[in-house]
């Protein structure tokens, strides 16, 4: 039985840079959404249908949430993309973890005199290097969205002005924000799959047939809240970082 570790097992090297199971696992999620793109964009109808019915549905429901907190259905639909595609990625990384053989198939090697099981893939969100390039891009992403709506200058008055003491201290407080919402980004979806991972594993230890499966629901449930979560503070921090501080 594989054992959770913090940090993602190594593979394979390419060109001296090493490929782990999580990035495996985080190539195939995005070769997944790829093709599932191109397959309901070649098949869409005026008339939607089937699984372009399906993905209609939830894009109107992502912009009906997201409408609340930008004001207004153009910049809803303005932003779609990127919160959308942030929720579908992290959605499908979380639940490609709990596929059969995720974690469960692999390779043995000798560790200190002790034959360990070193997976083939493994969930990207138990990666803390996963969650935290997702955290610094959809930070990144934010403040380029808010220097293209408002311009450079008055996006950059958040965090340095001179105006007076006040405003120069909490454009202190702004940019320790910033790096705040890093952390707070990669360390709450890394801690809930990497939990579910450890809760998984301890499951089947004990009662390796009835336990796990209440807690693969739940897990699917987690995956789409940590998804939803994940989206609607990136929605909210473009929502305030395209308006002008007042």
């Amino acid at each position: 039985m594989h054992i959770p570790t913090v940090t993602a097992e190594r593979i394979i090297e390419i060109w001296g840079f090493p490929i782990t199971n999580t990035i495996l696992l985080t190539w195939i999620v995005m070769a997944f959404l790829i093709a599932l793109a191109l397959f309901i964009k070649r098949g869409f109808n005026i008339v939607p249908n089937g699984l372009q019915n399906t993905f209609e549905w939830l894009v109107e429901k992502i912009i009906g949430l997201t409408e609340v907190m930008f004001g207004s259905r153009k910049d809803a639909e303005k932003y779609l993309p990127f919160v959308a595609t942030i929720f579908f990625f992290v959605l499908f990384s979380n639940w490609f973890a709990l596929l059969p053989g995720i974690g469960s198939i692999g390779i043995y090697k000798e560790d200190h005199g002790v034959m360990q099981l070193i997976p083939l893939f493994r969930g990207a969100g138990s990666d803390l290097n996963f969650t935290l390039a997702l955290a610094i891009i959809t930070v990144f992403m934010v403040n380029i969205l808010g220097i293209v709506a408002i311009g450079f200058f008055k996006h950059a008055g958040k965090f340095i002005s001179f105006k007076s003491p006040i405003a120069f201290f909490v454009g202190i407080l702004e940019l320790i924000s910033e790096v705040a919402r890093i952390v707070s980004f990669s360390f709450r979806l890394f801690g809930n799959i990497f939990a579910g991972e450890i809760l998984l594993v301890i499951a089947a230890f004990f009662l390796p047939v009835i336990l796990p499966i209440p807690l693969l629901g739940l897990e699917v449930f987690v995956g789409l809240i940590q998804a939803a979560v994940f989206a609607i503070l990136a929605a909210v921090f473009i929502s305030i970082s395209i308006r002008e501080a007042h």
